[in-house]
């Protein structure tokens, strides 16, 4: 069985598929809302140049997301 990972692990260009957000309260509120939901395609499209925040490309919008909030975001592979 292989281990869930999360939208950090997402290399740029690759695209996955959202499983589950992690997150309570406000977080689990606005990652919801930006589109995270499950079975919602997500792409990395461009990591800033000292790695945090990563641009995602999630139901036609570039959202930016830091790390702490793409940890809370499980994928499996698209």
């Amino acid at each position: 069985m292989v281990s869930p990972q999360n939208l950090t692990q997402l290399l740029i260009g690759e695209k996955a598929i959202v499983s589950s957000v992690e997150a309570h309260g406000v977080t689990r509120r606005r990652l919801l809302d930006l589109g995270l939901v499950p079975g919602t395609t997500v792409e990395a499209v461009r990591r800033s140049p000292v790695g945090d925040p990563t641009a995602f490309q999630i139901r036609g919008a570039l959202i930016a997301l830091r790390a702490t909030e793409a940890n809370l975001v499980t994928i499996q592979p698209s």
